[in-house]
């Protein structure tokens, strides 16, 4: 899985792909499956083009894009429009908007719709595939979890404490989303020794340790590392899986899927990724049910 990001979180982390293009030549090179975040709220991406986007990666690797995951943004990339950034409400309501014109779109219809929080004027989607993605919704909060339960077709959500995330769980089902997949981005961090993965999950993710409202509303990388200049590496552990011990990684996973989790998507924090790949492939894959 990837994100969609103009600007990274934090100015150690250095660069910032643009994902579209960057799946295009992934899928191309690889047999995998892929899945994204998108933003259809209006602001970087009108939905009609975020629909023409998906749809033509998804009519050239079919069933290859398996789902999309929609979600209401971050000033971090959105701001770069010069709009105002909109309180948690709004940014809900387009959303919402722009995730029922794609839908709309995908259907091969003709949309207008000039009134809605996204407007919109003939948009056609000419190419599009046998076969359409799911759209799951984006939550790091019960609440939204709870909005999103009855109009997504899953939900993407980040590795939290077991108690915390199975009450967004809860609250995602309880919305409407019983029956329907979840799936987890789960954060780590592994190096040789603890102290130096600790370091990398410092190093690359503190901005990790602030909640959902700095995350969505902070601007500029410039300010995440403002607000992150008094963390410490210890301070990584409530945030971030971190051990040396491969094991352990193998018990987290195996945790997290006795909740009911459908997929597990493992981002390593450090910049170590070759290791880390060569790691998991020996020591935590072959231990797994799958």
């Amino acid at each position: 899985m990837c994100s969609d990001h103009i600007t990274p979180w934090s100015k150690n982390q250095g660069h910032s792909g643009h994902t579209w293009s960057w799946l295009g030549a992934a899928m191309q090179g690889t047999a995998l499956s892929f899945g994204s975040m998108a933003i259809p709220g209006g602001w970087r991406y009108h939905p009609a083009v975020l629909a023409q986007t998906i749809a033509t990666l998804a009519e050239m690797f079919p069933g290859r894009l398996r789902w999309v995951a929609a979600g209401s943004g971050e000033a971090l990339n959105e701001h770069v429009t010069g709009e105002d950034w909109p309180e948690k409400e709004i940014r809900n309501r387009r959303l919402e908007s722009g995730v029922k014109i794609i839908r709309r779109l995908w259907q091969g219809e003709e949309v207008t719709d000039l009134s809605g929080p996204v407007k919109t004027d003939r948009a056609k989607i000419w190419s599009l595939p046998n076969v359409n993605p799911a759209i799951y919704g984006a939550a790091l909060t019960p609440e939204t979890a709870f909005r999103l339960g009855g109009w997504a077709d899953g939900l993407l959500t980040v590795q939290k404490p077991p108690e915390e995330l199975q009450k967004l769980i809860n609250a995602f089902r309880d919305g409407g989303g019983s029956g329907k997949p979840v799936v987890l981005q789960m954060h780590v961090s592994w190096d040789t020794t603890d102290e130096q993965a600790r370091y990398n999950a410092w190093d690359q993710w503190r901005n990790n340790t602030k909640g959902p409202v700095a995350c969505a509303n902070l601007v500029t990388p410039e300010d995440f590392d403002r607000v992150c200049a008094d963390v410490k590496p210890e301070d990584m552990d409530e945030v971030i899986l971190i051990s040396a011990d491969l094991n352990r990684h193998v018990e987290w996973i195996r945790m997290y899927r006795a909740m009911g989790i459908n997929e597990i998507y493992i981002h390593n924090a450090g910049k170590n990724q070759m290791a880390f790949i060569d790691g998991y492939q020996q020591s935590v894959l072959p231990f797994l049910e799958v």
